[in-house]
């Protein structure tokens, strides 16, 4: 599904990643952990899109397409979601009218007629019951008012009701109560099947006790350091960084 060589990306002048390597097949859960200011937000912002970065060198693939060649719309439309780790608030725009925008460009770009107002309402009612998210937010302006919480149970429910083959968390897990991050969690865990894939950005193995994921890696000064399985993920929780900074440094 997605295949990435040595990609390095600067922001600025700044070299943030330093040739990663990654390939995610279908069906799929990876997690990647990495201290602060190691690339990992930086590498879901690449694959998105994000104008602020640019690539260097470098190839990234997605279902055998250019990623790299995409507008960033098309990359969606192409089934690449991102949950932000700050989500933005869009004063005056409706969740209503917001998502039943998203899901008919979707339809639109894969030749597929708009959703009727009925036909809508009753995939937002069926998608918004399999996250718990309160009908009264979803009348809301765009995390408009939303608590830390609120945001990232919204964002998943974006994520329901969109159906991408591609879902990148970027710290889905920070600031969440155990309740918002169980709720979080069931709902990717719902979502997952055997033709889409999951990318979990996350400081902390708690979250990866509730999406648990194929194989972990560590990213370190924009490279992956280390590579295994969940296991890997509780030897961070215990240890910390220190002992991969340090083994990399000996390298």
């Amino acid at each position: 599904m997605l295949k990435i060589k040595n990609l390095h990306a600067n922001i600025g002048e700044k070299e943030i990643l330093r040739g990663i390597d990654l390939e995610i097949r279908a069906g799929e859960t990876h997690a990647i952990m990495g201290p602060n200011g190691s690339g990992k937000s930086t590498l879901s912002a690449v694959l998105t899109g994000n104008p602020l970065y640019t690539v260097t060198e470098g190839e990234a693939w997605f279902n055998g397409k250019n990623l790299l060649e995409m507008k960033p719309e098309d990359r969606a439309r192409e089934g690449i979601f991102l949950s932000f780790q700050y989500p933005v608030e869009i004063p005056g725009v409706s969740m209503t009218n917001f998502m039943r925008a998203a899901v008919n460009a979707k339809r639109e770009y894969q030749g597929l007629e708009p959703l009727n107002a009925s036909e809508f309402l009753k995939l937002m009612r069926e998608k918004r019951k399999m996250v718990e998210l309160d009908s009264k937010l979803a009348n809301r302006s765009v995390n408009e008012g939303f608590s830390g919480g609120e945001k990232k149970r919204n964002e998943i429910f974006q994520m329901a009701m969109l159906e991408p083959k591609l879902s990148i968390l970027d710290e889905t897990d920070s600031g969440l109560d155990v309740d918002a991050m169980r709720i979080v969690a069931d709902g990717v865990n719902r979502m997952h099947t055997p033709d889409t894939s999951v990318i979990v950005i996350t400081h902390y193995e708690r979250l990866l006790e509730m999406i648990r994921p194929d194989v972990v890696h560590v990213l370190y000064q924009g490279r992956i350091v280390r590579t295994g399985g969940p296991e890997l993920a509780k030897e961070i929780e215990s240890k910390g960084y220190d002992w991969i900074k340090a083994s990399v440094h000996e390298q």
